[in-house]
């Protein structure tokens, strides 16, 4: 056979190849850079998840710094007063260390809960959700900063009140150091509902409502003794995740702590603190798209 009639049936056989395009000229005054300035350019890396936590923290709790005193106080003298009164009506015993244990829980309470909300309830009333939009920042990482430098204030209020209750109704001041425990775990599952609250809130006055009841709430189920209240108020009280941290700290007054079930109520507020986060996330996330 022929190199002519090879090459012909090498043709037959062969699939058709597409045209190879002719290079064009650039032109003279084109450089590379400029022929290539046509394509996007490649997008930034996202930030990752704690370097923004820390930012958005430092930034929450530089913005709230002129308002920690006031805030401070009014939680402080809320609980502290709230105290005496009950002192002309508790003697001691089991009844004391509830007071004492529900009213330093209290300070978290109206700081992590009742501001949150609001502070969320406002952000996201006035446009402000969209400046964190447009930030590559992860949502988790605005909502637990937030949470995070609301819930710092709580910790000087809470230990002075939690000295005061003691020297008023002469319990031991040894067990003082659960606070370090019961403050953020505590503070971690108020802080989350407050500002799940204040963003699944449609106005702005229902997020600050929300608040207030949810205050009052941990104010009326965590500062009365569980002794007098009847069954149903007694069932409420166990759906409210700081009762556990007030059942917490009381457990350390007595003679015998039992710690099993210390470190099971700090439990409880942990799991409650990572589920309320969750759901304060994504109400983030529900919030900042509409």
């Amino acid at each position: 056979m022929s190199d002519r009639t090879t090459g012909a049936a090498r043709a037959a056989l062969a699939p058709d190849a597409p045209p190879t395009p002719a290079p064009q000229a650039v032109p003279a005054g084109d450089t590379p850079a400029r022929a290539q300035a046509g394509q996007p350019a490649p997008l930034a890396p996202a930030a990752r998840f704690f370097p923004s936590l820390a930012a958005v923290y430092r930034a929450q709790l530089s913005r709230a710094r002129v308002a920690r005193i006031p805030l401070l106080f009014v939680a402080t003298f809320q609980s502290v007063g709230i105290m005496i009164l009950m002192r002309g009506v508790v003697d001691g015993g089991s009844e004391a260390r509830a007071v004492v244990a529900g009213s330093s829980v209290l300070v978290v309470a109206f700081v992590a809960l009742n501001l949150l909300a609001q502070y969320f309830g406002q952000l996201r009333a006035g446009g402000g959700l969209d400046h964190y939009a447009t930030l590559p920042v992860p949502p988790a990482s605005v909502v637990l900063g937030a949470a995070a430098a609301y819930a710092s204030f709580t910790l000087p209020g809470t230990l002075v009140t939690a000295v005061f209750g003691c020297l008023l109704f002469g319990l031991p001041l040894s067990g003082l150091w659960i606070l370090a425990a019961v403050v953020p775990l505590a503070g971690a599952a108020l802080a989350g509902l407050g500002a799940a609250l204040g963003l699944l809130a449609p106005r702005q006055e229902l997020a600050t409502l929300a608040g207030q009841l949810g205050m009052s709430a941990a104010l009326l189920l965590g500062v009365l003794p569980a002794e007098r209240m009847p069954a149903v108020i007694v069932w409420a009280r166990d759906l409210l995740p700081s009762t556990y941290g007030v059942e917490a700290f009381a457990r350390t007054f007595e003679a015998s702590p039992d710690w099993a079930a210390v470190v099971f109520d700090l439990g409880v507020c942990a799991a409650v603190g990572v589920l309320s986060l969750t759901v304060a996330t994504w109400a983030y996330r529900r919030a900042a798209v509409r």
